[in-house]
């Protein structure tokens, strides 16, 4: 094992390296780049066997991906924000083919208008699609998670693609120390992918088509993958024992921070979990009896893990990167479809949407949202749900439309 200085981009493409990916189809879109340029340049070296390839969009590089896996090649790609969007066709496609690949994706926000910063729009775009997702807080999570997703796509038990999502320019250009574990202890715990389950060979050729079918076939073919993604919890949590056991670090379905004795929970995902909990720290030192709850598995959804974690609660406070136009945030929906509709009284579930394009959540915003969701339980009442945003900000912004509507009328014809 040795330790490095990594970017999350980094700690990606070594993933992909010692899980020995074989084909790497690819298309460059910022802030996921460096990982297929990391890569290509092992590749050109002759230090990682295997072939990549770089396709004329996503939309062909997933096709590619899907095709390559149902061979059983052992298949990495990336992508991130449009790039996504781009191959959602085909992302739906070759999870509905029970494809099994990872493919990374370094969340960006989503035009209009353009940013090239994080939120999770993007990724959670994708969450009905068949792909199960893994979401990271840390450039050694980003490693880990590659290496636990491979063996989570391609168990016999799901056979269906995983999506490892770190946000972007927050976690793919930030170095950390990440712990690389070394190839052999890699191989015995992810061993060379079953070419047993590859549908198609070289020795025994064969054709396949998608059929048009009706809706009672079409029914238990999606049924099929759904109850697949539902095995996939256990699934997961043998492997999270497993990787535990080989390199002594676990990613459980949910990272509980000091919940145990909290009245009042932050709920969130990604890099930005980690300036909650500093904020949990500096409130419990302030007497506020807090605690998060940053979920990994977004899909399938830890349902059965959230409720318990979660229960006695007086408050949950959901911060979403996220907003799903006309409803409001997606992860709040998530967490209320979990918990709601049961005999036990849930607690006051709060919205908060923040963090959009890349927009910073200050450790102020966050002792202000434990604040609010403490008063609402006390209240016994749900506000509704707050965009995170300052009067400051929107000075700005209001500054901005004054400039741009006087230049719109000096460039008027007959002004």
């Amino acid at each position: 094992m040795t330790r490095e200085l990594l970017t999350g981009n980094g700690a990606a493409a070594w993933g992909a390296r010692l899980a020995h990916a074989d084909y790497v189809p690819a298309f460059p879109i910022t802030p996921q780049t460096e990982i297929i340029e990391t890569l290509a340049g092992w590749f050109d070296s002759g230090e990682m066997p295997g072939r990549l390839v770089t396709l004329e969009s996503e939309h062909s590089m997933i096709t590619a991906a899907g095709a390559a896996a149902a061979t059983g090649v052992r298949v990495f790609t990336a992508t991130s924000s449009q790039g996504l969007l781009y191959g959602m066709e085909m992302i739906y496609a070759v999870a509905g083919w029970r494809a099994p690949f990872v493919m990374v994706n370094v969340s960006r926000g989503l035009a209009t208008p353009i940013t090239l910063e994080s939120d999770h729009s993007d990724v959670l775009a994708a969450r009905d699609s068949g792909f199960l997702q893994i979401h990271c807080a840390t450039c050694q999570e980003v490693l880990d998670s590659i290496l636990m997703a491979y063996r989570l796509a391609e168990d016999t038990r799901t056979r269906l693609p995983v999506i490892v999502n770190l946000d972007g320019f927050y976690l793919s250009f930030t170095r950390e120390p990440v712990e690389i574990p070394d190839p052999d202890s890699v191989r015995e715990f992810l061993p060379p992918h079953d070419p047993q389950n590859a549908r198609f060979r070289a020795s025994a050729p064969a054709s396949q088509g998608v059929a048009v079918l009706g809706g009672s076939p079409y029914s238990y073919f999606r049924y099929e993958a759904h109850l697949a993604a539902l095995r996939s919890i256990d699934v997961y949590g043998e492997v999270a024992a497993e990787f535990e056991a080989a390199f002594g670090r676990r990613h459980d379905a949910i990272d509980a921070y000091r919940c145990d004795d909290a009245e009042i929970v932050f709920v969130m995902i990604g890099s930005f979990a980690t300036k909650a909990k500093a904020a949990v720290d500096q409130l419990r030192d302030a007497g506020f009896a807090v605690g998060l709850v940053r979920l990994r598995l977004v899909r399938p959804f830890p349902v059965e893990d959230l409720r318990r974690v979660v229960a006695g609660k007086r408050g949950i406070a959901v911060i979403d990167q996220n907003l799903s136009m006309g409803k409001g945030g997606v992860l709040h929906a998530e967490v209320a479809s979990t918990l709601y509709g049961r005999p036990d009284a849930p607690p006051i579930l709060m919205s908060f949407i923040g963090g959009l394009g890349g927009r910073d959540i200050s450790p102020e915003e966050l002792y202000e949202i434990a604040a609010e969701t403490r008063k609402a339980a006390e209240d016994g009442r749900t506000p509704p749900p707050r965009l995170l945003y300052t009067r400051d900000e929107l000075r700005e912004i209001r500054k901005l439309q004054v400039i741009a509507e006087v230049e719109r009328n000096e460039l008027e014809p007959g002004q």
